[in-house]
């Protein structure tokens, strides 16, 4: 298979598609407006701001890491949008420098005000009482100076390696030391086991809570680490760093040992980046460039921490409920509310969970079940993104240590999740499963579990049973609580064999089969979805009605772009609802008139892959693993599975796309001609909101 289809794309006109970095800037531009939005819960619009600053660090790590080495080789190659990287990468930087100056904004005339005036505060060091001040001068001296490793700059002291994303101090200073020294600078690295934000005792509080930063401790007492000396400066910063793992699959005898290499390396990847703080002074600005090999466009300069991320931990910190989201209980199918046996629940009928409305609890309970009944030969699952502290990795340890035929397929390739993936597959082959780690070149993203069950059929006759989960999102119980996802349960013979298949190609040797309803990737998926697509608009050209509703992350990939751009010209109506990045340009004269682009954003974060094509009447519904995008349809192991039962299949239509389509208070419509988006928020309309109307539809009690 020819994995570089750039010759293909380069016939595509490049004025009918939008720029991927460009667009998942925009993507950030949106969450950032659930930061401005005053309706929402005070302490959740903090959160929003630090997810922001999240999905920046890994823009930069990963998108404009990747455009910098480009611009390193010389490459003058165009993006589909018909962009050089140089382009794109003086837009990107305009960008993201504007929109960082509006959080940092933000937060300080607005979110931090309105904090302190519901009594939480974040003490700035001119505001200290003396109390405060000798309380944190007692805690500098007693949990941060002990651990803090000064390091002042000559020849026999170099710059120091500094960490992707640390906390840093440059400290400027004069005079000198007792060893006649002077080189007027040093470096203050903030050790990763210091809080960055400590909460002051109650009886020092001037409100219910009070928080001190501990760059304003460090700024404070800097002077006790440089005894004698005169502080003229201390100005803090933080760099990012290129985070992407290259592991030349080809020459790799063994991926596991080589990324378990190259992982410590990360932290010490090219620099991308440079934040620091608003009143550093331009030489130490211009030092610090030097040292990390940045030019001017690389520097950001913040109004308050150089890392807002560290402020997603205060709305846990903080028991206001009436300033977050309500909780709420996940709802349970009716089918597993009286049923012991999940296995028996899932003969009678296919069951489908739709979290976070609906619990994850019964994807717990079939691998516990399993683990532990006699009847259970074998399990298999692939592992993708699990969590460091997983009790469905626990369940399949357990099913191992009881006998079982355990297999997991662990992807050592899901970024930023490595580590745990490795340490999850030594600790399952400790205990005598087969850990294998799917096909080199092709990331295995698909979400399965097949669990193998001997039983008897009405005859008495002993037979094997499959039971099997395929779902949207990954196997992580607390991401399940957060992101929208569709899993289904089924005992479907035909399933059960397509799952077997695919697995047999994950851990083996062989050709690809066909299978019976699986549309796979690098297979099938690609072509199966262009001839939906074409299908739709050859009902179209015929008269017949013709419909395509499409929910996904992202939408990047040309050819099914201009499928789609085809069937629209054709009368085909489209709905795309698009999380992230979507290229197409919806709306346009002779282009696209048919087709509508709308991004969801709000409490939970829309992760599910739904497509619904016509089909005569037929509304054909499949869920998947896969966005369509070139990696996930050529380069990735996934899996896009039909919803066979009648009901089901309502139910996805229902609560899956409808829903968003009437969204008006968290939808945001795409023009095409400009490529930017326009919040969908009428408030003389009756609201409309799928994510509230889901939540009170599908989950208990509320």
């Amino acid at each position: 298979m020819n994995l570089n289809r750039s010759h293909i794309y380069r016939r595509f006109p490049p004025e009918n598609f939008i720029n991927r970095e460009l667009g998942l800037l925009a993507f950030n531009r949106r969450v950032f407006a659930q930061a401005q939005d005053v309706s929402m819960p005070l302490l959740e619009r903090l959160r929003y701001l630090c997810i922001v600053s999240s999905n920046l660090d890994e823009f930069f790590e990963i998108r404009v890491a990747g455009l910098k080495e480009q611009l390193k080789l010389g490459s003058n190659t165009r993006t589909t949008d018909g962009k050089t990287p140089q382009e794109v990468y003086r837009q990107v930087s305009a960008e993201a420098h504007r929109l960082m100056h509006e959080q940092y904004e933000l937060l300080n005339a607005d979110v931090l005000p309105a904090l302190e005036k519901e009594g939480i505060q974040f003490l700035r060091r001119t505001r200290w009482t003396d109390a405060q001040r000798e309380w944190v001068r007692d805690y500098f001296f007693r949990e941060v100076m002990p651990v803090l490793t000064p390091i002042g700059l000559d020849p026999s002291h170099p710059f120091p390696r500094v960490l992707n994303k640390s906390l840093n101090f440059a400290v400027e200073l004069e005079g000198r030391d007792a060893f006649g020294r002077n080189s007027g600078a040093a470096i203050v690295q903030a050790p990763r086991v210091l809080p960055r934000v400590i909460r002051l005792p109650q009886e020092l509080s001037e409100g219910e809570y009070s928080f001190v930063f501990l760059s304003s401790i460090l700024h404070a007492f800097v002077g006790e680490l440089f005894a004698g000396m005169n502080v003229l400066g201390c100005y803090q910063f933080r760099v990012t760093r290129n985070s992407d793992l290259f592991v030349d699959e080809e020459e790799v005898k063994n991926l596991r040992t080589k990324i378990q290499g190259e992982l410590p390396q990360r932290h010490f990847g090219d620099a991308v980046r440079l934040e620091v703080a608003d009143n550093c002074s331009p030489t130490m600005s211009e030092f610090l460039l030097g040292q990390f090999n940045l030019s001017e466009s690389d520097l950001y300069r913040v109004n308050g921490p150089v890392n807002l991320v560290r402020l997603m931990q205060i709305p846990d910190q903080v028991d206001r409920p009436d300033l977050k989201f309500a909780p709420f209980p996940p709802g349970m199918p009716k089918t597993l509310e009286k049923r012991t046996s999940i296995f028996a629940s899932i003969r009678k009928n296919d069951i489908l969970l739709h979290h976070p409305y609906q619990s994850f609890t019964p994807v717990i309970d079939l691998l516990n079940q399993a683990a532990t009944d006699p009847a259970v030969v074998a399990i298999k699952m692939t592992v993708y993104r699990t969590g460091t502290d997983s009790v469905l990795m626990e369940s399949l340890i357990r099913a191992a240590e009881n006998g079982k035929e355990v297999t997991a397929v662990v992807e050592l390739m899901a970024r930023f999740d490595e580590e745990a993936n490795i340490n999850w597959a030594t600790k399952l082959e400790e205990v005598g499963a087969h850990v294998v780690y799917g096909v080199v070149g092709h990331k295995t993203h698909a979400k399965m579990i097949m669990i193998v069950r001997r039983e008897e059929d009405k005859s008495g006759q002993s037979r094997l049973r499959r039971y099997v989960h395929l779902g949207t999102g990954n196997y992580h119980p607390r991401t399940a609580r957060l992101y929208t996802d569709f899993g289904l349960l089924t005992a479907d013979e035909e399933m059960g064999a397509d799952v077997n298949e695919v697995f047999k190609q994950l851990t083996g040797l062989g050709r690809a089969q066909a299978l019976h309803h699986l549309w796979q990737a690098p297979f099938t998926l690609h072509s199966n979805i262009i001839a939906a697509i074409r299908q739709e608009t050859e009902n179209a050209k015929a008269g017949l009605p013709a419909t395509i509703i499409a929910k996904m992350n992202s939408l990047l990939e040309p050819e099914t772009i201009m499928a789609l751009y085809e069937a629209s010209q054709a009368g085909v109506k489209i709905d795309l609802v698009v999380r992230g990045v979507c290229a197409l340009r919806p709306g346009v004269p002779g282009l696209s008139e048919n087709i509508r682009v709308r991004s969801i954003i709000g409490r939970f974060l829309e992760h599910h892959r739904i497509f619904y094509f016509h089909a005569g009447g037929a509304e054909n519904v499949y869920l998947s693993s896969a966005d369509w995008m070139e990696r996930n349809f050529f380069r990735r192991i996934e899996l896009c599975f039909p919803v066979l039962d009648p009901k089901l299949k309502k139910r996805v239509i229902s609560e899956g796309l409808r829903p968003y389509l009437v969204d008006n208070q968290q939808a945001w419509e795409m023009d095409g001609s400009s490529g930017t988006y326009t919040r969908k928020k009428n408030a003389r309309a009756k609201p409309r909101c799928a994510q509230s109307e889901l939540l009170h539809g599908l989950s208990s009690g509320v």
